[in-house]
């Protein structure tokens, strides 16, 4: 018989958990760590703040510059100005003996010739701005690829022929070329005030001067234009033609409202080129002094103030040299108050 013992109570001592270890004191507080301690700064800390600082000095040097170069410009404005009115001055109370042309007094000089500068300028931005708008748009949204390139450095290239070769074209070739039509258009549209009078046998006219500073200022107005035309988001054409909209449709909802300022802009750049021009109104123009009239076709044509300046300053001396920069102030005004009139135009209308 085997008989099984029972494993012994354990006693009291044994059941017990043995004790806890005692609670240990707790770690005294450590200094937090400061980035700019040389014991606790990450590696490549001090390199980073070397780059910095060179940062904050270039910021510095590139602000100062901008400055530097927008104070240059306004006070080269200042000065350009400054000297006009200051050698003007005396020919405003000058007479008729000291004055170029004989003139009565300086404003019955200063008058025609002003007109005659807005008069050619204005024909000239009429005629020119159509075809350069149109020809910005035919190679930036009609024109195929392989042909883009080489019209738009084609019509770029007419800005850098000098303006006294526009001159002699204009004398030797273009004048002779229009005058055969002058005399038609004259007996068609003579009742037309613009085209009234007996037409020029030469050609040699105010209407003559303006193609040819059309001619001068197309690029700069079609290049800017087309600059313009590019700026158009993609999004916005892509949407116009998927809604059924025609390429004209699309050009006059989506191209124009953004091209708009630049369009004014370009036509702004060849108004001051056309006001300014010389070399090529004194050329082909065939000028009367103190003539003011509307009339395109006749051979007495009013002259222009760049062009009567160059034509007279050769021969003048003393208050005659003051009257004729005096004229420039004139047309630095009429520049100026065009630039003026240009911004007022496309600048944002208050909302």
């Amino acid at each position: 018989m085997t008989i099984l013992l029972a494993d012994p109570a354990p006693t009291r001592a044994e059941s017990a958990e043995p004790p806890a270890d005692p609670p240990q004191a707790p770690a005294p507080p450590q200094a937090p760590e400061h980035p700019d301690h040389p014991d606790h700064a990450p590696a490549g800390r001090s390199l980073l703040a070397g780059t910095a600082s060179w940062d904050r000095v270039a910021d510095k040097a590139a602000k100062a510059t901008s400055t530097a170069a927008g104070a240059i410009i306004l006070v080269a404005l200042a000065a350009v100005g400054v000297f006009l009115l200051a050698q003007g001055w005396p020919a405003l109370r000058a007479g008729p003996d000291e004055l170029p042309a004989k003139a009565e007094s300086f404003w019955t000089l200063a008058g025609p010739l002003a007109f005659g500068s807005l008069w050619a300028a204005t024909l000239a931005l009429l005629i020119a701005t159509p075809i350069a708008v149109g020809a910005a748009l035919f190679i930036t949204l009609y024109a195929p690829r392989k042909i883009r390139g080489l019209l738009a450095a084609a019509i770029d290239l007419l800005a850098a022929i000098p303006s006294v070769v526009y001159g002699l074209w204009g004398l030797m070739v273009f004048a002779p070329l229009v005058a055969k039509f002058y005399k038609p258009l004259s007996e068609h549209l003579g009742w037309i005030p613009l085209f009234a009078g007996k037409p020029s046998a030469t050609g040699r006219t105010i209407l003559t001067a303006a193609l040819v500073l059309a001619v001068m200022i197309l690029p700069i107005i079609a290049s800017v234009s087309r600059e313009v035309f590019r700026q158009t988001p993609p999004l916005e054409i892509e949407a116009s033609l998927a809604l059924g909209a025609t390429r004209w449709e699309m050009i006059r909802m989506a191209v124009f409202p953004h091209a708009r300022s630049g369009i004014v802009s370009g036509a702004m750049l060849g108004l001051g080129r056309a006001l300014g021009e010389t070399m090529a109104i004194a050329m082909v123009l065939s000028p009367t002094p103190f003539l003011m009239t509307f009339r395109l076709l006749e051979s007495q044509n009013p002259n222009t103030v760049a062009a009567f300046v160059a034509q007279n300053f050769p021969e003048a001396h003393g208050t005659g040299v003051n009257a004729l920069i005096g004229l420039g102030l004139i047309l630095f005004v009429i520049t100026f108050a065009v630039n003026w009139a240009a911004r007022r135009v496309v600048a944002p209308k208050p909302t």
